[in-house]
């Protein structure tokens, strides 16, 4: 199967994104999109990535361009060192998807790739233009990640997060090492915890069971007043309470959001409703999911004048739309998904009491996730399709008739007792995604469970 672009960049197996492919791809972002001889490159912690990274640098320096080596960091981090420098940038990372997979998410000099960018990199890719090859760059290390720390630590005041004692679960996430060094700097006493040398795929909106009792477990063992992690490339947050209880990517986001002053929201269609019950901000647009849909409702915004405007994900991940201020500091806008910024100002935001109860005064709508992974793309459209014509036995009775269909991007539904169901195909992996809203944390989960028992013997049954 070819690698192909997903919800944010180009994806496939890792063996799809040969040394072959990677320099074809490589070579014609820099022939079709502007630059100034610069390019800006690093990598996750995955296998292949060293591989395809050597395939990257090879590329760029066959053009001609200077490389910046940043080596392993947060795709964050990569995205803050080319808005800075005004140049492209290529990260290798598969972000949350399994360890046998991987990809490329390219940056021109005037940010993330849009899908429009998509457009005109796969065409001249398929017409089989590539720039000429004939000159030979320069490789020079790039201290993109102590930049990238710095944006946090001259930001949130010093000891800002003193007497707090917070697990950071590393795995083999690109922050691993730059996450501890943040929170050590706000104050904050730090437990590492299971450190791999193995990658482990995080998906900060599918969290398994087995690694929910572990944060319960680690929580009580320290006496923690939170856990944090992020999936592999550090673009997608993970935190835990002081219980070891996870806490959705779209509360973090309001949370956030809140903390830094913004007015006017853009999140996904599969966002919790809770954001509107707030009752704080001033407007909330809803979008299809992933990140290059959001950033294009942002930039919209801004392009009209529209001031404060931040965007966030139900996985997590934050994109500063504008100049926040406090205290006389400020931190600037970074237009791409952050793990780093939502863990910060969460903790930030629950320093005088605790996460649980800051989470408890927010209006209780809840939600939860799951996924069915090895789901051929065919047959999760095909389901979509059957919950959109009313196909009998996919909903649960108890949840009554359905009250409103959004097709966005996938199937969401609001259902007569008020849960909220969204199914769709990931662009990411052939994977099929649940997403469930409700009244409480318990309902959510409840009607998870069943909706994903439901699933799998759909997708069971099509196997046969």
């Amino acid at each position: 199967m070819a690698a192909k672009f997903g919800t944010s960049g180009l994806r496939g197996l890792a063996d799809d994104l040969s040394d072959v492919v990677v320099r074809r791809y490589v070579s014609v972002f820099i022939d079709a999109f502007p630059h100034s001889g610069v390019m800006v490159v690093g990598r996750d912690l995955r296998a292949s990535s060293p591989r395809i990274m050597d395939a990257v640098v090879a590329a760029a320096s066959s053009e001609g361009m200077q490389v910046l080596d940043c080596g392993v960091l947060p795709t964050p981090a990569l995205a803050f060192e080319c808005a800075a420098l005004g140049a492209p940038g290529v990260m290798v990372t598969g972000s949350h998807i399994p360890a046998d997979r991987n990809g490329l998410k390219f940056y021109t000099r005037d940010g993330e790739f849009t899908k429009a960018d998509e457009d005109v990199l796969l065409r001249r890719v398929s017409e089989g233009r590539t720039s000429s090859g004939k000159r030979e760059g320069r490789v020079t290390a790039c201290d993109a990640l102590e930049r990238y720390a710095a944006r946090y630590r001259d930001f949130f005041s010093e000891g800002a997060l003193s007497g707090r004692r917070i697990g950071v679960w590393q795995h083999s996430s690109a922050a691993r090492e730059v996450l501890p060094e943040i929170l050590r700097a706000l104050g904050a006493e730090v437990i590492s915890l299971a450190p791999s040398d193995n990658f482990v795929a995080v998906d900060t909106e599918a969290i398994a069971g087995g690694v929910r009792d572990r944060l319960v477990d680690w929580a009580a063992a320290h006496r923690l007043a939170a856990i944090v992690s992020t999936d592999g490339d550090a673009d997608r947050p993970l935190l835990a309470d002081e219980a070891g209880a996870v806490v959705p990517g779209d509360i973090l986001g309001p949370i956030t959001a809140r903390l830094l002053g913004a007015r006017h929201l853009v999140t996904t269609v599969s966002a919790n409703t809770m954001v509107e019950a707030m009752n704080h901000f001033e407007s909330i647009s809803r979008c299809r999911i992933g990140s290059p849909y959001v950033i294009e409702v942002m930039e919209e915004k801004i392009a009209s004048g529209i001031a404060g405007v931040l965007g966030y994900e139900p996985n997590g991940g934050v994109l500063l739309g504008f100049e926040a201020q406090a205290g006389g500091r400020v931190l600037a806008p970074l237009m791409t998904r952050d793990a780093v910024l939502p863990i910060v100002a969460v903790l930030v935001a629950a320093s005088q009491s605790t996460v649980s109860e800051l989470v408890s005064s927010l209006p209780q709508r809840r939600t939860a996730t799951d996924r069915l992974e090895d789901v051929p793309p065919e047959v999760s459209a095909a389901i979509v399709a059957d919950v959109l014509s009313g196909q009998p036995d996919l909903l649960p009775a108890e949840l009554g008739k359905i009250r409103a269909i959004d097709t966005l991007d996938g199937a969401r539904l609001t259902m007569e007792n008020g849960v909220i169901l969204t199914i769709r195909p990931s662009g990411n992996a052939p994977e099929l995604r649940c997403y469930v809203e409700a009244q409480n944390a318990d309902i959510a989960v409840g009607v998870l469970a069943d909706m994903m028992a439901r699933l799998a013997k759909i997708v069971a049954d099509c196997r046969k």
